[in-house]
C-alpha cells in the first residue's frame, strides 16, 4: 500500500497527443477503509460512483460490526433505530472524504436501496436514501434529480404481510434509488485543453434520451463470491449502470472516485469510458477478482464498445429511412450523428491493459479517427438524403 505521502502527488496525467497518438489511463485499487483517502488530494475528483453497504440489509452486519463495537453482528429486537443510526455515521465518514476531495462541481451518484425490518411483530422500513439526502443537504451540496433503478425479478409476489385482507400488506421492493448530487454550482470548463476533452467525451443523442430518464430498468449482475471473505454475496452494481453515470458525469481524462470497490465494476467503466480511476476496497479477501476482472476485461470492453457503435449506426439508419430532419457528418468516424455537439466524439478501442505496480493499472487504447476532409461535403449530402 502506497504512503499518505502520495497525497502530494497527482494520478500519473494522461498523455494525450494528436501527433504521438497516445492515450492512457491510470487506475489505482487501495485495500483499505475509504474512511481515510489520503492518497487523494483536496478538491482533485471530478466523480465518485459507488453502492455502500446497505445499512440494516443482513448481509451487510458483519461488515458495519467490524468497524465499530456497538454495532451487533445480530442486533437485537429493541436497538434497531440506535443500530441504523450508527451504520450511517460510520458511512459520513466515508461521506466526509467525499467531500474533501470532489472538486467544484463534481458530482457524487450514490447507488442505494432501503430496508425493511419487522420489529416485536410491527413490518417497518429503514430509509437509507433519506439518510444521505439529508448528509449531503446538510453539506451545502446541490441534489440533483435522482434515478430510479427498476431491478427485473421473476419474484411471482408484489406484496408482503396479510394477503388478500386489506390494510395489513405491503408493496414489495423492486428498485434502488441512484442519488446524485453536485458541490456547488455547475463545473466550469476554463481552458480550451477541457473544452475540447469535454467535446469529445459527448454522448449519442439517442444514448441521452434513455439516459437521462428518471427511471432505468435492467437486470442486477452475478453476486456471489468466492473465497475466505465476510459475505458471500459482493452487491455488485452492473457494468451499465456505471458506465452511464461516468459518461453522463464526467469527462475524458478526469479522476473517477469509488469508496466502496466490491469487485471492481467501476474501474472497468472507467477504463471503457477513457477516464482515470481509482478504488478503495477494505475487503482483502476480494483482490483476486479484482486483479481478474481488469486484466481479462480486454474483449469484454471492446465488445462492449463494437455494440454501442453498432445500436448508433442502426440508429441513424432509421432516421434516414424515416427521412428524418438534417444529420451531420462525424467528424471523427465514418458515421453521422442527430445534432452538431455530437460531431467531436472520439470512441477510442483498447489495446492493453498492464499491472504497472502493485494494484496499479495503465490502459492504452488504439486510436483510429482522422479528420474527415470530406466532412462538410458528407454533412450537405446527407442533409439532402433526409431532405
Amino acid at each position: 500500500m502506497l504512503s499518505c505521502l502520495l497525497k502530494e502527488l497527482t494520478l500519473e496525467k494522461v498523455k494525450y497527443s494528436y501527433r504521438e497518438l497516445i492515450f492512457l489511463t491510470n487506475h489505482k485499487i487501495f485495500f483499505k477503509s475509504s474512511t481515510d483517502m489520503c492518497e487523494l488530494r483536496d478538491e482533485s475528483v471530478a466523480l465518485v460512483i459507488t453502492s455502500p453497504p446497505y445499512p440494516m440489509i443482513e448481509m451487510w452486519n458483519e461488515v458495519f460490526s467490524s468497524q465499530d463495537p456497538t454495532i451487533s453482528n445480530n442486533p437485537k429486537e429493541g436497538n434497531f433505530d440506535e443500530v441504523f443510526n450508527n451504520m450511517h455515521k460510520l458511512l459520513y465518514k466515508v461521506w466526509d472524504e467525499v467531500v474533501r476531495i470532489l472538486m467544484p462541481g463534481g458530482i457524487v451518484c450514490i447507488n442505494i436501496g432501503d430496508a425493511t425490518k419487522t420489529i416485536n411483530g410491527i413490518f417497518k422500513l429503514y430509509p437509507n436514501h433519506v439518510k444521505i439526502i439529508d448528509y449531503f443537504v446538510n453539506k451545502g451540496f446541490c441534489v440533483l434529480p435522482d434515478i430510479i433503478w427498476r431491478k427485473q425479478t421473476n419474484a411471482p409476489n408484489k406484496f408482503m404481510g396479510s394477503g388478500m385482507y386489506p390494510p395489513g400488506a405491503y408493496v414489495t421492493f423492486e428498485h434502488e434509488y441512484i442519488l446524485i448530487f453536485r458541490k456547488g454550482d455547475k463545473r466550469q470548463f476554463k481552458n480550451v485543453k477541457e473544452k475540447k476533452l469535454r467535446q469529445e467525451s459527448a454522448y449519442f443523442w439517442e444514448e441521452r434520451n434513455i439516459w437521462f430518464s428518471d427511471i432505468w430498468d435492467f437486470k442486477g449482475t452475478g453476486q456471489k463470491l468466492n473465497g475466505n471473505t465476510k459475505r458471500k454475496r459482493s452487491g455488485a452494481f452492473p457494468f451499465e449502470l456505471a458506465y452511464r453515470l461516468i459518461n453522463m458525469y464526467s469527462i475524458k481524462n478526469d479522476i473517477v472516485v469509488d469508496p466502496f470497490l466490491g469487485t471492481g465494476t467501476t474501474t472497468l467503466a472507467a477504463i471503457a469510458s477513457e477516464r482515470n480511476s481509482v478504488g478503495y476496497e477494505i475487503e482483502n479477501a476480494v483482490k483476486p477478482a479484482i486483479r481478474d476482472n481488469i486484466k481479462n476485461s480486454i474483449f469484454f470492453l471492446n465488445n462492449y464498445i463494437d455494440k454501442k457503435l453498432e445500436k448508433h449506426r442502426e440508429f441513424i439508419t432509421e432516421q434516414i429511412g424515416q427521412n428524418k430532419s438534417k444529420l451531420y457528418q462525424s467528424r471523427y468516424h465514418d458515421f453521422y450523428v442527430k445534432t452538431r455537439q455530437e460531431t467531436e466524439i472520439i470512441i477510442n478501442k483498447l489495446e492493453s491493459i498492464e499491472e504497472i505496480d502493485t494494484n496499479i493499472y495503465n490502459a492504452s487504447y488504439t486510436y483510429h479517427p482522422t479528420f474527415n476532409k470530406n466532412h462538410k461535403k458528407n454533412e450537405t449530402l446527407i442533409k439532402a438524403l433526409s431532405d
